[in-house]
C-alpha cells in the first residue's frame, strides 16, 4: 500500500519533504497557492519552519500529521509550506510582519494571509490543546476562518496596517555620514549591557550574538578599549567551554536555552559556525590563547566530517532532534560514562559536570566544561582520548538529521571563515578547501543566464539570490584573494557587487534592496541594515566596498559605500542594537587598515613579515603580498613603495597614509600596536 502524498512531493528541501506525507494538503509557495485561494475564497495559511527546528517538529507531530487538524486545515485554508532557508526573503517579511502585531517571532512561523499574499494575523507554535493562556491550534483556525467569511472589513483593516507597517519597515532612514565615534560609542554602551559573569547580552535564552561580537572587538582592535576585549573574550569562553558547544564532536548549536550557555538547542547551523570561527580566530591572533585554537581546529574538524556537500560545498544545518527527542544524540547519564569509561569515569565526570543527578532533566547531562573543575596537567592530557572513546560510541547512535542544501550567503560566510582561519594559523590545507567550497559553490548557484540563485539541491536552483548571497560570497571572494593571491577572485568580488549595483541598487534613496529588480514581486521589497541571525546584506557591503576600494584603487567603489552609509545613518538614531555589522562596516572605513608585504615569497625574511602581518588580529585587515616587481594601483596608499635596501619591507597604513617601513618583525608588530593605540 502506497502512502498519500500531498505536492511537497515534488520538492527538494528537506524540510518540504518532511512535510510530503502529511495529511494537509500543502502546497509550495507559488501561483497554483494563490489561484486556489482566490478561486475556492479561502484565507492561506502560511507555515515556516526549517528541517533542523526542534519546534516545527513539534507541531508537525501534534497538529499537522493529525487527520482531524488536517481536515480543518483543508476545509477552510489554502495550506501552504515554506522553507525559511530556501526564501529568506519571505521569511523576513512574515516575521516582519508579526512583529507588527506586538508579538516574539520564531519558527515555526503560522501567518495567515488573503489571496494576494497580504498578511492579516498570525503567530508562530500553537498546541494541540489550550496551554498557558495560549489557544489551541483548533481554537486559532475556527475563529480566523470564521473571521474571514463573516468580518471581512477586521480582515481588510489589519492587512491594512500591516502593510502600512512593512511599508515604513522597509523604508530606510537616511542622514549624512556618520561622527567616526560613533561605533565606538555604541560598542562602548553594548560592552557595558554584556553579562558580568557569563558573558553576551540579555538572560535566557541567550545567543552568540556574534556581529555585535566583531564590532566589540574592533573597537579594540582599533582603539584599545580594553572593556569591549574583556567583554567579547569573556563571552568566547563561556560560550566555548557551555554546553553550546559539541565538547565531543565540534561545533556549535544555534543557542541556549538558558543564560550560562548550558542548555543548548541542539541544532547547529553552518551560518552561526562560520561567525564563531572567524571569532575565535581573532581571539587568538590577540591574544595566543591555545583554548581558541583548539576550538577552531576541533570546528573545522567538524566541518570536514559532517557537512560537505555536493560540489564540494557546504550543508546547511544539522538537526536537533534525533528518534523523536530533542538532543537524544548529544546526552549522556552517569550510568553511560560509567559504563563506557570504567575507571576513568570519574575524572570524565568531574571534568564535563556529568553528575548522578544530572545537569539538565531526567537524569542527564550536557558535557560542559563551564564550572571550572581543577584539573592537574596529568588529569587534562587525558581528557583527549576519554572524549575520542565517548565519540566513537557516540557515533554508534542514530544520527540526526542533516539538511545538505547549499545557500549562497551560508557558504559565502563559512569559507571566508574558513580561508581567514587557515592563514592566520597557517594551515594551507584549510584556504585549499575554502577555494573548494568557493568554486563548487559558485557552479552550483550559477544558472544558465550566468545569474545566481540562493539555493541548490538534487541539480535544481532555488529561487533568485538575495543582496546576502552576493555580499558574503564576495566578501569571501576578497579573503580568497588575499590568502592566495589568485587575481580571478579578485575579479569574482568585482563581478558580484556589479551584479548588486544592477538589479539591487536603490537608485532613489540609497542602499540595496533584499531580493533583485527582476525577482517575484512580494508584498513589500524589503530594504534594513538590521542584522538578524546573520550579518545583514548591506552592513556586509559596506566592508566589501571598502576592502575592494583599498585593493583596487576605484575611486566609486569608495564612493557608493559613502551612499551606502548614509543610506541607513538615520537609523543610528531609531535603535542601534540590530545594526552591529553596519557600524562595523563604518567603523572599517574611517580606519582601513591594509598591511603590504614586499618581498620575493622564497625569501625567509619575507616569510617571517608574513607571518606576523597575516596574525593580525584586526577584523578585516587588507593583506597583500606583493612581489619586488609587482605594481600598486596609483590611488594605493603603498603606491610606489618597493624593497628597503633591497631588503623585504611591511607597510602599515591607516587610510590614505602608510606608516614608515618595517623591515624585521620587531618593527611590523610595534606599527601594528601604534594601530590599536590610535596613532
Amino acid at each position: 500500500m502506497s502512502m498519500r502524498t500531498n505536492a511537497l512531493a515534488n520538492e527538494t528541501s528537506p524540510y518540504l519533504l518532511q512535510h510530503a506525507t502529511n495529511p494537509v494538503d500543502w502546497l509550495p509557495w507559488g501561483d497554483a497557492a494563490f489561484a486556489k485561494a482566490r478561486a475556492e475564497n479561502k484565507p492561506i495559511l502560511l507555515s515556516v519552519g526549517y528541517a533542523a527546528c526542534h519546534w516545527c517538529h513539534v507541531m508537525a507531530h501534534e497538529s499537522f500529521e493529525q487527520e482531524a487538524t488536517a481536515q480543518l486545515m483543508n476545509e477552510k485554508f489554502v495550506a501552504v509550506k515554506v522553507d525559511r532557508e530556501e526564501r529568506p526573503d519571505l521569511d523576513a517579511i512574515y516575521q516582519s510582519a508579526l512583529s507588527l502585531l506586538g508579538q516574539q517571532g520564531g519558527w515555526p512561523l503560522t501567518m495567515f494571509l488573503d489571496a494576494d499574499g497580504n498578511p492579516f494575523w498570525g503567530g508562530t507554535y500553537f498546541p494541540p490543546e489550550p496551554r498557558h493562556g495560549r489557544p489551541s491550534f483548533a481554537q486559532v483556525l475556527h475563529r480566523v476562518a470564521e473571521l474571514y467569511v463573516s468580518e471581512p472589513d477586521k480582515v481588510v483593516q489589519n492587512r491594512n496596517a500591516l502593510l502600512g507597517g512593512l511599508a515604513e519597515l522597509a523604508t530606510a532612514r537616511a542622514g549624512k555620514s556618520l561622527d567616526a565615534a560613533i561605533p565606538e560609542r555604541v560598542a562602548a554602551r553594548f560592552a557595558d549591557s554584556v553579562d558580568p559573569d557569563w558573558g553576551g547580552v540579555g538572560g535566557a535564552p541567550k545567543f552568540p550574538n556574534a556581529p555585535l561580537l566583531r564590532l566589540l572587538w574592533r573597537v579594540w582592535a582599533q582603539h584599545g578599549d580594553e572593556a569591549a576585549r574583556d567583554a567579547t573574550l569573556l563571552t568566547l569562553v563561556r560560550i566555548v567551554n557551555g554546553g553550546i558547544y559539541d565538547h565531543l564532536g565540534g561545533g556549535f548549536a544555534r543557542y541556549s536555552t538558558d543564560a550560562h550557555w548550558l542548555v543548548p538547542h541542539f541544532e547547529k547551523m553552518l551560518y552561526d559556525n562560520a561567525q564563531l570561527l572567524e571569532l575565535l580566530t581573532l581571539a587568538w591572533a590577540g591574544t595566543g590563547a591555545g583554548l581558541f585554537a583548539q576550538r577552531a581546529a576541533e570546528t573545522v574538524l567538524w566541518l570536514e566530517r559532517e557537512m560537505r556537500a555536493e560540489h564540494d560545498a557546504f550543508a546547511a544545518t544539522i538537526d536537533a532532534d534525533s528518534e523523536g527527542e530533542e538532543g537524544r544524540f548529544y546526552i549522556w547519564t552517569a550510568k553511560e560514562i560509567d559504563d563506557a569509561l570504567g575507571g576513568d569515569a570519574a575524572l570524565f565526570r568531574r571534568a564535563y559536570d556529568v553528575t548522578d543527578n544530572g545537569n539538565w532533566e531526567d537524569g542527564k547531562s550536557v558535557l560542559q566544561l563551564n564550572h571550572g573543575p581543577d584539573l592537574t596537567d596529568e588529569e587534562a592530557q587525558r581528557l583527549p582520548g576519554l572524549r575520542a572513546r565517548l565519540l566513537e560510541l557516540r557515533n554508534k547512535r542514530v544520527r540526526p538529521g542533516r539538511d545538505d542544501k547549499i545557500l549562497g550567503d551560508w557558504n559565502g560566510m563559512m569559507i571566508a571563515a574558513l580561508a581567514f582561519a587557515g592563514d592566520v594559523f597557517g594551515r594551507t590545507a584549510w584556504i585549499a578547501r575554502a577555494v573548494e567550497a568557493f568554486d563548487g559553490t559558485i557552479t552550483a548557484l550559477t544558472g544558465a543566464d550566468g545569474r545566481l540563485a540562493h539555493s541548490f539541491r538534487d541539480g535544481k536552483r532555488g529561487a533568485r539570490a538575495t543582496l546576502d548571497d552576493h555580499a558574503q560570497l564576495a566578501r569571501a571572494a576578497i579573503t580568497l584573494f588575499e590568502t592566495t593571491g589568485e587575481a580571478r577572485f579578485l575579479g569574482a568580488a568585482r563581478a558580484l557587487v556589479t551584479e548588486l549595483d544592477t538589479h539591487y541598487w536603490d537608485s532613489q534613496a540609497g542602499g540595496y534592496f533584499s531580493t533583485a529588480d527582476d525577482a517575484e514581486r512580494l508584498v513589500v521589497r524589503a530594504k534594513t541594515a538590521a542584522d538578524a541571525a546573520t550579518p545583514s546584506g548591506n552592513g556586509t557591503m559596506l566592508s566589501v566596498l571598502t576592502r575592494l576600494f583599498m585593493l583596487t584603487g576605484d575611486d566609486k567603489l569608495r564612493a557608493r559605500a559613502d551612499e551606502l552609509e548614509r543610506a541607513f545613518a538615520g537609523e543610528v538614531e531609531r535603535n542601534v542594537f540590530p545594526l552591529a555589522a553596519y557600524l562595523d562596516g563604518v567603523a572599517l572605513s574611517r580606519r582601513p587598515l591594509q598591511l603590504v608585504v614586499v618581498g620575493r615569497s622564497d625569501d625567509p625574511a619575507t616569510q617571517a613579515l608574513a607571518d606576523v602581518a597575516r596574525r593580525s588580529f584586526v577584523p578585516d585587515r587588507t593583506l597583500l603580498r606583493l612581489s619586488p616587481d609587482a605594481r600598486l594601483p596609483a590611488a594605493h596608499p603603498a603606491f610606489g613603495k618597493g624593497l628597503i635596501d633591497g631588503k623585504p619591507a611591511a607597510y602599515v597604513c591607516v587610510g590614505p597614509t602608510c606608516m614608515p617601513p618595517a623591515t624585521n618583525t620587531q618593527d611590523l608588530l610595534l606599527r601594528l600596536a601604534e594601530v590599536q593605540a590610535g596613532a
